[in-house]
């Protein structure tokens, strides 16, 4: 009997076997790294900002001459954001919202300081009253 033949052909096969294994967990191993990085955020035309857009912004954050006089910006800090009033009461119509960390101009104040009148600029240039304490000026 051949035992030392049958026990290459024993030794063949196991190696085999740990061979294809090892590069089988390879091969899992590389596709499930490439699979687990995510794919790039893909950029519609509409959300590119035109060079025109971006001087525009630039140019109005970098001067306040567009502001009227006793006028200054402002943050909002509440953390709730705030109501936007037609007129300076609690009993007025409610004409939208502001929120919390978002830049307002502060046209004026009522003499109490209970209310102020702002300017939201948020494209459609909403103004409106909110509740006196409630932003603080930037300082630019």
């Amino acid at each position: 009997m051949n035992f030392y033949g049958f026990f290459k052909f024993l030794v063949g096969v196991i190696l085999a076997v740990l061979l294809l294994a090892g590069a089988s967990v390879a091969a899992v191993l590389y596709f499930a790294a490439k699979l687990s990085t995510l794919p790039e955020k893909p950029v519609f035309p509409n959300e590119q900002p035109t060079v025109e857009n971006v001087s525009q912004v630039q140019t109005a954050s970098n001067s306040n001459n567009g502001l009227e006089p006793g006028a200054y910006r402002a943050l909002v800090v509440e953390p709730i954001g705030l109501i936007l009033r037609d007129t300076p009461s609690r009993d007025a119509v409610r004409i939208g919202g502001i929120s919390y960390n978002e830049e307002v101009i502060v046209l004026e104040e009522t003499a109490d300081k209970r209310w102020q009148r702002v300017r939201v600029n948020d494209g459609g240039d909403r103004v409106g009253w909110v509740s006196g304490g409630n932003t603080e000026p930037i300082n630019n």
